[in-house]
């Protein structure tokens, strides 16, 4: 079931040529980020049951839109809501959001607004805890555990696996190697800089293998989020430009797609309202461009299911905007100009 490292590293090279140039409840997740600082976990990766998986992760991509409070309930409480990608199934330019923030990256005055709503990256793998720096008292039988892997640990792992040296594939069961996961501070956030593949390799035990043979692999796209639907998409793309204008959260129009961690609307269902009209999606005709946009520029990332502080759009009068003259609708216009003259 495991693929070869050269199969890992061969795909590799082929999206680099592409390239160019909360917490969990789930006590199968091991959450090594609540770990304390100056303390490390060791774990050892296991390849994913979907044999047609290359990768031993599967890459979940999220948008936060936030919002500066939920409309009929505490609107002075910024809030976040998080919507998944499209491109996470259907590749790259085929998300309206991005395709809207991407040409944003090419003016500086918009980089602020580009890196609020860029997409944010984790990535899912599974695998047994033979160091446990959390000090768990009651783990779950099934010690095959779900890991999720933020930015800063990803590029450790995905490093690591290009280097000429390293013979085997870290999930194999008889050469594999453990990685371990160094948890520590910087700049008051936490910092994973430290972490890496350990030196010598080792096989798997016989209490390990026989908790494969009993409990099995997961297929790690089972935990990413459903496909969208065509209404949920419209719903997404209504939201991300409220959100760009600074309204508030609206659970009449959203809540039964998408909402705010912890909001219940389940008393908003049956107030008497009228409900706001189901929207359908249509996308917008995408903005041509004469070359590839640059790379959002390196930002501090926090592990994806650490706590982050929620900062909201700036509500304004109607008529009234942060920056006179540009609008946020004026900023995507122009945008959608320019490359159309480009």
């Amino acid at each position: 079931m495991s693929k070869t490292l050269d199969d890992i590293r061969k795909k590799l090279q082929a999206l680099e040529g592409r390239k160019g140039g909360s917490y969990s409840n789930d006590k199968t997740t091991y959450a090594h980020w609540n770990a304390p600082e100056g303390t490390s976990s060791i774990l050892r990766l296991l390849p994913d049951a979907d044999e047609d998986n290359t990768f031993f992760w599967a890459e979940r991509q999220l948008i936060k839109l936030p919002f500066a409070g939920i409309k009929g309930h505490d609107e002075h409480k910024a809030v976040l809501v998080q919507v998944p990608c499209i491109e996470m199934w259907d590749g790259k330019n085929t998300c309206p959001i991005l395709n809207e923030v991407r040409p944003m990256w090419k003016d500086k005055s918009l980089e602020e607004i580009a890196r609020k709503y860029w997409v944010k990256k984790t990535y899912y793998a599974q695998g047994f805890v033979k160091q446990d720096a959390l000090g768990e008292q009651d783990p779950p039988e099934n010690p095959i555990r779900k890991f999720i892997i933020g930015p800063q640990i990803f590029k450790i792992i995905y490093a690591a696996l290009l280097d000429p040296e390293l013979e085997h594939s870290p999930v194999d069961y008889i050469n594999g190697t453990d990685f371990v996961v160094a948890k520590t501070s910087k700049g008051g956030f936490s910092d994973y800089g430290t972490s890496k593949w350990a030196r010598k390799e080792s096989s798997l035990t016989e209490d390990q293998l026989e908790a494969i043979e009993k409990f099995g692999l997961v297929k790690l796209s089972d935990y990413l989020p459903k496909r969208p639907t065509q209404e949920q998409m419209a719903a997404m793309f209504e939201m991300f430009q409220a959100s760009l204008d600074g309204e508030l959260y609206d659970p009449a129009r959203w809540s039964q797609h998408y909402k705010p961690f912890g909001f219940d609307s389940a008393s908003d269902e049956d107030d008497g309202e009228t409900k706001a009209p189901k929207a359908t999606y249509r996308p917008p005709a995408p903005a041509p461009v004469a070359r590839p946009a640059p790379a959002p520029a390196p930002v501090a990332e926090l592990e994806e299911d650490e706590p982050i502080e929620v900062q909201a759009p700036v509500r304004t009068m109607v008529g009234e905007t942060k920056e006179p003259g540009k609008s946020p609708q004026e900023i995507l216009a122009m945008i959608r100009n320019r490359n159309k003259a480009a």
